[in-house]
């Protein structure tokens, strides 16, 4: 398989099945514009997508329930989609399913480091050279749940790593653990956020910058958006946008 050329340079939109999914419905329904968007597993029997991830054979969902409740929505996308499916074998159950460049992907990038699905996404869309890339519902990790984490966190954010040292926009939805994007910005900084008045990080003219809380608490205050979610609150419309 060769590279995908008109994917080169644009934006694409990795929806997972973690709470943080919502807030892909919320950009969507407010204009936000994806030149793809890429459904991780039963997602796909959701919303309105241009591939599906599903790294799992489909024997997987069509000869056991091991999947619990993906189960029905995967076979729905594996018998009734359209879209392309990227995994691991073909099955002559499916019209729709492509075999995942993986010997194409691993020359690339001269790693193996791919412990889940959204992990596959991540580097498919760097071997295409996309420019952008969006993470919705990739969580892992859930603050109302000490006692439970989803495996393959560190693998994501090691791709995403990767994906920023080659110039790739990442983008992480607001409520999402990934990347601690769901921390506030006063606790982002280890041992900074123990100073009484903690340093919070800042982008300024493309270079990042710190400065003091109580230099924000005012003017940056009056300007920040509301954001869905990011106190665990219940999803409601915000006043203003």
């Amino acid at each position: 398989m060769e590279p995908l050329e008109h994917l080169k340079g644009k934006t694409v939109a990795i929806v997972g099945l973690g709470n943080s999914w919502f807030d892909y419905n919320l950009a969507k329904s407010h204009g936000t514009h994806f030149d793809e968007v890429w459904a991780i597993n039963a997602v796909g029997s959701v919303i309105f997508h241009d591939r599906v991830f599903m790294m799992d054979p489909a024997s997987r969902f069509f000869d056991s329930t091991d999947a619990g409740g993906q189960t029905s929505g995967m076979l729905d996308v594996l018998k009734n989609g359209l879209a392309p499916v990227y995994t691991c074998e073909l099955d002559d159950r499916c019209r729709n399913l492509v075999e995942y460049p993986i010997d194409e992907v691993l020359q690339a990038f001269n790693c193996h480091y791919l412990n889940n699905t959204v992990s596959y996404a991540i580097a498919f869309a760097l071997w295409n050279k996309v420019g952008a890339i969006n993470l919705y519902g990739v969580d892992f990790s859930y603050k109302s749940n000490l006692h439970f984490a989803e495996s393959g966190r560190a693998c994501v954010e090691y791709w995403l790593a990767k994906a920023t040292e080659l110039g790739v926009e990442v983008g992480v939805a607001g409520s999402s653990a990934l990347l601690d994007t769901n921390v506030p910005d006063q606790e982002k900084l280890y041992g900074y956020h123990r100073l009484k008045d903690p340093l919070v990080v800042m982008q300024d003219d493309n270079k990042l910058i710190t400065k003091k809380a109580s230099e924000l608490a005012f003017k940056e205050m009056q300007a920040q958006p509301t954001l869905i979610g990011r106190n665990d609150e219940h999803l409601r419309e915000p006043d203003k946008w």
